[in-house]
């Protein structure tokens, strides 16, 4: 290879080593940007509120037991007795949720947080055992008045008074749940039930909550189903349960989930938060929707610098052939300012997605680098024609990296086989190239 095609080379190679400088920093100022966008995000949830996990109802019974112990004293057998309150808990025998969502943007400045507005109706049965299922010495226990919890994890969401219909009576639910492993939320005090006889207890009510982000459930019933449908058209279906059924159209969404103890094993995970403080694996069996939005114009802007280095250097690989097939000279200073302009196609993208969406701001930024490109590469190219056939393939390259940005699932195939197919042109186009003559007092 002669000298200077070699000079040619590394002056190219220098060139791309150059322009990742300015890439990095666009790099850089996404991240920034985005670190931005989510501490608005997160001030406007705290204005408002977060995202919200309904966890329950529980039945609790508070108690106070009286224990007799023996003790030998002066050779004489004295009975002593002591007091020890506690709590029992009861889960519904069935649990069923009925939620209807509406959602609204909140802007501050030029971001925006999405919330939701649920309308939630919750009914169901608890099925309370004879003597409160102690098998114990039923008279040595004192009941208090029982009451019902529900958790709720941000409170401040509660946008309407809650009532309960418990058989044919109406309760009001009263702010805490007196229950600290349980967390925030409401109860409501049932008075003294007759706990000899094994009761049933139909209860229903109704919820109004705003929230931020995601909607959780948890499956506190033997046999639990949870029904929900919003105007969101791009549900995140999350948690350790997947809806049974759904269906997800340009107008919204509707899901069902049904589950059961057997599936879930609440009733285990509730005796270990109760005995052993460990309440993490109680609360995480929920499941639920998130509302984030999935268009986010700074992770698709992050995804497509990383295509940068590839996309400057396919273009140099352009210039390159024109060299070489046409018999041109091209300056390293003309490498430099293509890929300058390349290089400012990111932060184009970057600033105009902030208020058309990624989609008008790509095709906007692609449309403003490929006609100032093909301006300057006429006259570098002495030729129109020449010019608007690279400025033809620019647009190519421009939509297959959209292509590559929109198809995640088949990014990585896609861009196989673009490299692949890239190759192959360049391999056909330069198939009888001497290369030991190329440059010979044309390169420089």
């Amino acid at each position: 290879m002669n000298r200077t095609l070699s000079l040619k080379l590394g002056a190219i190679a220098v060139l791309i080593i150059l322009l990742l400088i300015p890439l990095l920093m666009i790099g850089g100022l996404i991240d920034e940007r985005q670190a931005l966008r989510d501490s608005v995000v997160q001030d406007i949830a705290q204005s408002s509120s977060y995202s919200q996990q309904i966890s329950g109802p529980v039945l609790v019974v508070p108690y106070r037991k009286t224990e007799r112990r023996w003790t030998l004293q002066e050779g004489r057998s004295i009975q002593e007795t002591s007091q020890v309150s506690g709590h029992l808990y009861f889960l519904p025998e069935t649990f069923a949720l009925e939620s209807g969502i509406d959602t609204e943007l909140r802007s501050r400045g030029i971001y925006q947080a999405r919330l939701f507005h649920a309308e939630n109706h919750i009914s169901g049965q608890f099925k309370l055992p004879a003597r409160w299922g102690i098998t114990e010495d039923f008279e040595d226990y004192r009941f208090e008045p029982a009451f019902l919890a529900v958790g709720i994890s941000d409170i401040r969401g509660i946008e309407k008074g809650l009532q309960l219909q418990l058989n044919d009576r109406r309760l009001d639910f009263q702010a805490g749940t007196r229950l600290g492993w349980l967390g925030s939320g409401v109860h409501v005090v049932l008075g003294p039930l007759d706990g000899k006889g094994e009761t049933l207890l139909d209860y229903a009510f109704d919820l109004s909550l705003q929230g931020s982000g995601q909607l959780h459930v948890l499956p506190v019933g033997r046999s639990t189903g949870v029904s929900m449908a919003a105007n969101w058209p791009h549900p995140s279906f999350i948690g350790n349960y997947l809806p049974a059924s759904r269906k997800v159209d340009a107008d919204g969404f509707s899901a069902r989930w049904q589950t059961s103890f057997f599936s879930t094993n609440l009733e285990d995970a509730l005796a270990q938060c109760v005995t052993n403080a460990n309440c993490e694996d109680f609360r995480s069996r929920a499941f639920g929707v998130s509302f984030v939005d999935p268009v986010d114009q700074y992770l698709k802007s992050e995804r497509a610098i990383k295509y940068a280095l590839l996309f400057i250097a396919l273009t140099f690989a352009g210039f390159f052939l024109f060299e070489v097939l046409r018999n041109l000279s091209v300056h390293p200073i003309q490498y430099a300012l293509v890929g300058a302009a390349l290089a400012l196609f990111y932060l184009l993208l970057l600033s105009l997605s902030e208020y058309l969406g990624f989609g008008p701001a790509y095709l906007l930024s692609a449309a403003a680098c490929v006609l100032l490109i093909g301006f300057y590469l006429s006259h570098v190219l002495r030729s129109l024609w020449r010019a608007l056939g690279f400025a033809l393939g620019l647009v190519v390259l421009y939509g297959m990296l959209y292509g590559l940005l929109s198809a995640e699932d088949y990014a990585l195939l896609m861009g196989a086989l673009l490299l692949f197919g890239l190759l192959g042109v360049f391999m056909v186009l330069t198939r009888r190239l001497d290369w030991y003559g190329v440059g010979q007092g044309r390169l420089q």
